[in-house]
């Protein structure tokens, strides 16, 4: 069973920070790429970053320079620092990984349960 388990949400008001974790945890073989969605009601969700086994980076336009992915790999979290956040980044945030359980098994995508980010005076 693989669990992906995030932290670090909450209310903040415009210009400030927030970082959020994401731990997976369970029977892992290899975790390759991790990485942030977002989603408010009624959108789809979208990537707002990901970051490779390696440390390779993709950042979306509306949130670079004000958003830093990172991953600790011996502890299989991913990490995603926002600074200067704007009302729009208003939405719960979806961590994910790619990642096999054996050796012999499909790369398969697993999602967190998601965490709210409020930005508002």
């Amino acid at each position: 069973q693989v669990r992906l388990v995030e932290s670090g949400g909450g209310l903040v008001q415009p210009g400030g920070s927030l970082r959020l974790s994401c731990a997976a945890s369970g029977n892992i073989f290899s975790i390759y790429t991790m990485g942030w969605y977002r989603q408010t009601p009624g959108k789809q969700r979208e990537l707002v970053a990901s970051i490779t086994s390696g440390g390779s980076t993709n950042t979306v336009d509306s949130v670079k320079g004000r958003f830093t992915i990172s991953r600790d790999n011996p502890k299989n979290t991913v990490y995603l620092q926002m600074n200067s956040l704007k009302p729009e980044d208003t939405a719960a945030y979806y961590c994910h990984a790619d990642l096999r359980l054996t050796s012999w098994s499909k790369e398969q995508r697993y999602w967190g349960q998601g965490t709210q980010v409020t930005v508002s005076s």
